[in-house]
C-alpha cells in the first residue's frame, strides 16, 4: 500500500520535474519557424509610407499686358517744333512754346515748301513729326527770284537752288489788294523817302516790281510793327526790316517778282 504511494508519488514528482524541464528548454530553445516567421517584419509597404513622391505644381505667372503709348497732343512739340523751326530759317517770333500768328505763318511755309497743304492753322501732329524730323531746308522747286505768298503772308528769297531768305511780309489791305500777278523788279530806291499818296508814310530800299500806277513795290515800313501778319498795306508789299535790305542788296534788275495766293 505504501509502495503504491511512492510509486505514484515519484511518478507524480517524475512527470513535475520533466514538465519543468520541458518549459525550461522551451525558453531557451530556437524559435520554431512559425514563431520567426510572425516575429520578422513584413516587407509589405505600410499604410504610413507615401506611394509617391508628389509633384509640384507650376506656378502660372499673370500675363503683364503692355501699356498703350500715349499720343501726345501737338502742343507738347510746340517749343522744340519752334526751335527747329526757328534753326531751319523760318521765321516764329519768340520762340517760347506758344503758337501765336507770327508761329502760324512760319508752320504755313513750312507746309508749302515741304509739299503739305498750305493753310495758316496750328500745330498738328503731322507738322510736328515732319518738322523734328528735318535737318535741312529743302530745295526749291522754282526758278530764282521773289515769291509773294498772300495766304501765308510770306516772301522766299530764291537764289540759285536755294531758299536764301523766308521772311514775313504784308500785302494789300481790303480794298487795297495786292494783285496777284508776276512782274520783275525795273526800279530800286535805296533808303527812305516819302509815299507820293500818302503824307508821313515813308518806303525804305524800294524795289518795284509792277509798273501799275502809281508802281507797286516792295518795300520795309518805318517800324517793324507795320508789317502786320495779314493784308494791311496799300497795295504794296510791306517787308520787315532789315530784311528788305538784304534782298535789295542781292537783287538785282530784272529780277523775277510773283505774287498769289489768298489770304
Amino acid at each position: 500500500m505504501s509502495r503504491r504511494r511512492g510509486l505514484v508519488a515519484g511518478t507524480v514528482v517524475v512527470s513535475f520535474v520533466l514538465a519543468g524541464c520541458s518549459d525550461v528548454a522551451a525558453s531557451e530553445s530556437t524559435p520554431s519557424p512559425t514563431q520567426a516567421s510572425s516575429s520578422t517584419p513584413s516587407s509589405t509597404p505600410t499604410s504610413s509610407t507615401p506611394s509617391a513622391t508628389p509633384t509640384a505644381t507650376p506656378t502660372v505667372k499673370p500675363t503683364v499686358k503692355p501699356k498703350p503709348k500715349v499720343k501726345q497732343k501737338p502742343e507738347y512739340y510746340a517749343l522744340r517744333v519752334e526751335r527747329q523751326l526757328d534753326k531751319l530759317g523760318y521765321p516764329v517770333g519768340d520762340v517760347d512754346g506758344d503758337i501765336t500768328a507770327r508761329a502760324k505763318q512760319a508752320l504755313c511755309a513750312w507746309r508749302e515748301t515741304h509739299g503739305l497743304p498750305v493753310t495758316r492753322k496750328g500745330l498738328n501732329l503731322n507738322d510736328a513729326y515732319s518738322v523734328l524730323n528735318a535737318t535741312s531746308r529743302p530745295a526749291p522747286t522754282r526758278s530764282p527770284g521773289i515769291y509773294v505768298n498772300k495766304t501765308c503772308q510770306i516772301l522766299y528769297q530764291i537764289v540759285g537752288k536755294t531758299y536764301k531768305r523766308i521772311v514775313w511780309i504784308s500785302t494789300g489791305g481790303p480794298g487795297y489788294e495786292t494783285p496777284n500777278r508776276t512782274g520783275a523788279v525795273w526800279r530800286k530806291w535805296a533808303g527812305a523817302h516819302e509815299s507820293s499818296l500818302y503824307d508821313d508814310a515813308y518806303m525804305y530800299d524800294s524795289l518795284y516790281f509792277l509798273k501799275d500806277r502809281p508802281g507797286i513795290a516792295l518795300h520795309g515800313s518805318r517800324v517793324n510793327s507795320l508789317v502786320k501778319p495779314y493784308p494791311d498795306s496799300h497795295r504794296c508789299v510791306r517787308v520787315v526790316r532789315p530784311e528788305i535790305h538784304h534782298i535789295f542788296t542781292e537783287t538785282p534788275l530784272g529780277t523775277k517778282v510773283q505774287v498769289y495766293g489768298e489770304y
